[in-house]
């Protein structure tokens, strides 16, 4: 293949840690074999070769967070023939958004920050799809390098990438993980969370904290929050187990609200 034809690829980052794009550096040979059919034109954690676009697949992580994010990630969009969002910032709004609907922004950067008048930032913190389109979501904390080498490989074949809606009780079962919750009694959002992670939690005893967010909708995360109680938490503790990493996500948002009223 002509290397003017292969696909232009771009990675960029708003508010997030990076992981996500250190899974896709950690992928090695797979990369390495991915790379010969794109060319990766602009990442700024691999190269400081930053090409502007157009790009044909554009992969983003993190949360819209900033002005300067804000106006970015339009830009981004209008130079993309595919937006895809990695990783549970870019999908859910990330652990930057539990600051959203707090009314505590002001506090929030005057505790975190030596000098918050430097500090120029949203009211909100935002996945990147409540700013512009995006064609394709792959959700986690960090995302799935598996997934992420698939989505990719279907796009350069033609293909539509499938992406699970399973939730991760079926992996407890494929790799024949007890039961955190009927064995311990446990809270676990396994439930309502969507797999991708291979149970890790799980696996070790523990309860799954929704990494991947939301399963298929519309889920049933209300119902679990109720169960939470039964075994013992109070509704605010119910609503807090999904106020996590993608506690922006509406099915999760919704259920912690309905709780909370139930605290009231």
């Amino acid at each position: 293949m002509n290397v003017r034809s292969r696909p232009r690829v771009a990675v960029f980052k708003m508010a997030s840690c990076d992981g996500c794009q250190l899974q896709i550096l950690d992928a090695e040979d797979a990369l390495l074999e991915l790379a010969g059919a794109i060319e990766i034109v602009n990442f700024a954690e691999a190269s400081s070769d930053l090409r502007p676009g157009p790009y044909d697949i554009t992969l983003v992580e993190g949360s819209v967070s900033t002005p300067e994010q804000e106006a970015q990630i339009r830009e981004i969009r209008e130079a993309s023939r595919i937006l895809i969002t990695i990783g549970a910032c870019a999908t859910a709004g990330g652990i930057q958004a539990l600051r959203n609907a707090t009314g505590r922004l002001e506090e929030f950067v005057r505790t975190v920050y030596p000098t918050p008048e430097y500090v120029r930032t949203l009211e909100d913190s935002h996945p990147v799809a409540d700013h512009v389109p995006v064609d394709l979501e792959l959700t986690g904390c960090p995302i799935d390098r598996g997934e992420l080498l698939h989505a990719l490989a279907s796009l350069l074949a033609g293909a539509k990438p499938r992406v699970s809606t399973s939730p991760v009780c079926l992996e407890c079962k494929r790799r024949g993980a007890v039961c955190v919750v009927v064995a311990k009694g446990e809270p676990c959002l396994g439930p309502v969370t969507r797999t991708g992670c291979g149970a890790i939690c799980p696996r070790f005893g523990r309860g799954c904290y929704g990494c991947f967010g939301p399963a298929q909708a519309p889920g049933n995360a209300e119902a679990l929050g109720r169960r939470f109680i039964e075994l013992g938490l109070r509704p605010k503790e119910a609503a807090d187990r999904f106020r996590f990493i993608t506690g922006w996500a509406p099915a999760f948002r919704e259920a912690a609200a309905r709780l909370e009223e139930v605290e009231r």
